[in-house]
């Protein structure tokens, strides 16, 4: 990346894979697809700048600052966000933090690590997308502080929601525990331990605001009494594949996810160490947050603006463009007629010599056309011998 040109393909897939201060258009454009368009975009847009970043800048030590503040920064949006797939957004740009941290570690366990976890994010990251969708196909509603209570009408969609929880809070037994634990062990080995820290950090604050936020306030909590259903039975079996494959990822990883990884592994998630610290760090992030529920401190859920990195922009750009179109408002009035003009000119000729009964479209006789062909052929043997 040594080279101008380096840097700027690496921040063109940056921008893709929602660096920091680049991140802004996930969270904007996912919330506002439909529920079916949220979770192709879920799958596929960011997948790709994962996969290119891989190809292309593996063992890149920028990626694993990068990669570190992805997963650290999102989590305060999310936990004052109201729209549960703005919620999504952020955690997706967590998740790509930890993606991140891997291709930047390096070594088959980092590089292993950030494959499988894009894999993984595939799956419970689009059943989160497809539960969300449900609810906003039945009700209307995606907003937290409009829902609520909606596992007795949709109880199908409330459990496939928790399924796809657990498994971005790496609960053991679900896909996100055999990926993540890969990224976290690479930080370890390569002894970057502020990394391991702020990962950890990242994964409470995952299970904080995607783990019980989003199944909490949609699906239990206070009833909001709103009539809805679960949804047609395509739509429960996509979800329950993508729940399957959690499920049997988490399980059997070695018989699944690991065989299709790009480099030699010999990774065992289930050891007593690794499952005892991360049940530990899940019940004390639920304690957190029933005690902050329970107190009245957690932030409350209410239609509101949160203001992001690109206010930064918006702002002074669209001050400096007021100004610029008020100084240049004449000049502009004079350019627009000039041009009109010089398009009637234009439109005046094309009609003259090529409308219906111009010049270059009446019907010439064959004769004339022969002697033009002759004309042009002499004219060819004329430059050629010449040259």
């Amino acid at each position: 990346m040594s080279a101008p040109g380096g840097w700027l393909i690496f921040l063109g897939i940056g921008t893709k894979a929602c660096f920091p201060f680049l991140h802004t258009w996930l969270v904007d454009g996912y919330p506002e697809a439909t529920p079916t368009g949220a979770v192709w975009l879920s799958s596929f847009t960011t997948k790709a700048a994962i996969y290119a970043l891989a190809r292309m800048f593996p063992g890149e030590p920028e990626l694993i600052f990068i990669g570190a503040a992805m997963a650290a920064f999102p989590i305060f949006y999310a936990v004052i966000e109201n729209d549960m797939r703005r919620v999504l957004g952020y955690s997706m740009i967590n998740q790509i933090g930890f993606m991140l941290v891997g291709i930047g570690i390096g070594g088959s366990l980092g590089l292993n690590g950030a494959v499988a976890h894009a894999f993984n994010d595939v799956l419970f990251k689009g059943l989160l997308f497809m539960t969300m969708g449900s609810v906003l196909q039945a009700t209307g509603r995606i907003h937290a502080s409009d829902l609520g209570g909606l596992a007795k009408s949709m109880p199908w969609t409330a459990r496939f929601c928790l399924v796809g929880a657990a498994s971005i809070s790496a609960f053991p037994l679900f896909g996100g525990f055999v990926s993540k634990s890969m990224i976290m062990a690479a930080a370890v080995h390569a002894e970057l331990w502020w990394v391991w820290f702020v990962l950890l950090f990242a994964a409470a604050g995952v299970f904080h605001h995607a783990g019980i936020k989003i199944p909490f306030f949609a699906f239990y909590g206070h009833d909001s009494k709103l009539p809805a259903s679960d949804p047609p039975k395509n739509q429960l079996l996509a979800m329950g594949l993508a729940a399957t494959l959690c499920v049997v990822i988490g399980s059997f990883p070695h018989w699944t996810l690991y065989r299709l990884l790009p480099l030699e592994n010999h990774y065992a998630p289930y050891d007593v160490t690794h499952v005892l610290s991360q049940l530990q760090l899940l019940f004390f992030s639920a304690l957190a947050f029933t005690w902050l529920q329970r107190s009245g401190l957690y932030p409350p859920e209410l239609h509101s603006t949160n203001l992001d990195s690109d206010w930064l922009l918006r702002k002074p750009l669209r001050r400096a463009w007021g100004g610029l179109t008020a100084a240049s408002v004449p000049p502009l009035l004079a350019l627009r007629r000039k041009s009109i003009r010089q398009v009637k000119r234009a439109d005046h000729y094309l009609r003259v010599h090529a409308g219906p009964y111009g010049i270059l479209t009446r019907t010439w006789p064959t004769g004339v056309m022969m002697v033009w062909v002759a004309l042009l052929l002499a004219g060819y043997l004329v430059l050629y011998y010449v040259q």
